[in-house]
């Protein structure tokens, strides 16, 4: 969430914002009311607490039986205060990038650049799951008999490619060598920390989700009412929250982490939008970013994160277009935010398969986690989330720039050494 302080200091600043983002209007002057109103309490509670300790002196029980019910009446009421004061604040969104494109959805996203040749093919390119039935390497129909639509089995060669992208990005990010070669070539001024490789829960508790600021749309989202746990729609959540109340030496930041797991959505708001093929799928596994610095830092270590993504598809030697999400098209926790969209010539257009997410200090304030400065005092950290790759979506986009007409796919040559073959073929 935003300072309360930045806020009152700031109205017009956090107005637009909300604006900006097509959101809800927010009382801001309720908001600086409760605030205010809270301070007072406070006061009052405090001064009462000195009296008690006089009246306790004094041997004076009325006294000290009297002023303990007024304490207990304004902890009660300051209680109620907080709980509305949180509840604003935890809707109103950051503050949006200068250089934030602004709109009303996707639609009107900024393209800042496009990388690589769309390939010409002599023959008709075929869509991913057209692909993946020919080749029997993904499998709807009997997902959706076992389990239901939006789900796959993913088979043989195309089981091995996915391994070997796992393979191919960690031995990237988590080597100091080429970490500081990206970091040399961007002109960037940051430490040259490799990235640490971690397999995180996929299951969240309600309260760590929201202080991610992740938890809405809930509809989104597959809960274990049992349990009361949510699975993670992406495997930041449960990363980016590990460190909740803590506060981290400012010697050992940033930390860097790279991540592997299932992610589960539930893709509520898609009814009827891509329903062939994986591109949206149930359940998905992924490898992301997650970084964690001081403020001062945290700009560059977005600039890292998408210096690294445009890395990881070009060496895939996949066509992509580069893209400032507009206002409308981005998360309540982030300051800014790029994506990646790759051309799927079996669809004939661009689909989204990278974000990087800018989040400054929004969520660590939600989390209460902060760096211990030199000095010893303590203040917010920054945080930043990126996909190194959504593997369906890779899948997909590998699967239908590298078809040949004879059926055959081409895995990508940076690949080949992680999974042994050169062309992904018939299972059986």
């Amino acid at each position: 969430m935003l300072d309360i302080q930045f806020i009152i200091e700031n109205k017009e600043i956090v107005k637009k914002s909300i604006k900006d983002r097509n959101m809800k209007d927010v009382d801001l002057d309720n908001l600086e009311m409760l605030y205010k109103k809270r301070l007072e309490l406070i006061k009052n509670i405090d001064e009462i607490n000195r009296q008690r300790k006089i009246a306790a002196n004094d041997r004076n029980a009325e006294e000290g039986r009297r002023l303990k019910e007024e304490s207990s009446t304004k902890e009660d009421e300051l209680t109620k205060t907080n709980q509305e004061l949180t509840a604003l604040l935890s809707v109103i969104p950051n503050i949006t990038s200068p250089d934030m494109p602004i709109g009303k959805d996707e639609s009107e996203n900024k393209i800042l650049k496009k990388v690589g040749e769309i390939k010409n093919f002599s023959f008709t390119p075929k869509p991913n799951w057209e692909l993946g039935e020919d080749l029997d390497i993904i499998d709807s129909q009997r997902a959706a008999k076992v389990t239901g639509s939006r789900f796959s089995y993913i088979k043989g060669d195309l089981a091995k490619v996915q391994f070997a992208i796992l393979q191919f990005v960690l031995e990237k990010v988590t080597d100091p060598s080429f970490i500081s070669e990206i970091i040399d070539k961007n002109n960037l001024k940051i430490k040259k920390t490799p990235f640490i490789p971690i397999i995180p829960p996929i299951m969240i508790k309600p309260e760590a989700l929201n202080a991610m600021g992740r938890l809405d749309p809930k509809e989104d989202k597959f809960f274990l009412q049992a349990d009361s746990l949510y699975l993670v729609g992406s495997c930041e959540h449960s990363i980016g929250s590990m460190y909740m109340g803590e506060s981290i030496k400012e010697e050992n930041l940033p930390i860097r982490y790279v991540g592997y797991s299932t992610a589960l959505r539930r893709e509520a708001g898609s009814y009827g939008k891509d329903t062939r093929g994986m591109l949206r799928q149930h359940q998905f596994d992924k490898a992301e970013f997650e970084v964690f610095s001081t403020p001062e830092t945290s700009r560059e270590e977005h600039e890292l994160l998408v210096a690294l993504q445009e890395y990881l598809v070009s060496s895939l030697d996949l066509p992509y277009q580069l893209v400032a999400n507009c206002t409308g098209d981005t998360a309540l926790p982030n300051y800014s935010q790029k994506d990646i969209e790759i051309y799927m010539p079996g669809q004939k257009a661009y689909k989204e398969t990278h974000s990087a997410d800018y989040m400054t200090g929004y969520q660590a304030r939600r989390m209460n986690t902060k760096v211990i400065r030199e000095d010893g005092k303590k203040e917010i950290l920054h945080t930043n989330d990126a996909t190194a790759f959504a593997m369906g979506r890779i899948l997909i986009s590998i699967m239908e720039n590298n078809q040949n007409e004879d059926g055959t796919i081409d895995v990508p040559i940076v690949l080949q050494k992680y999974c042994g073959i050169e062309k992904i073929k018939k299972t059986i």
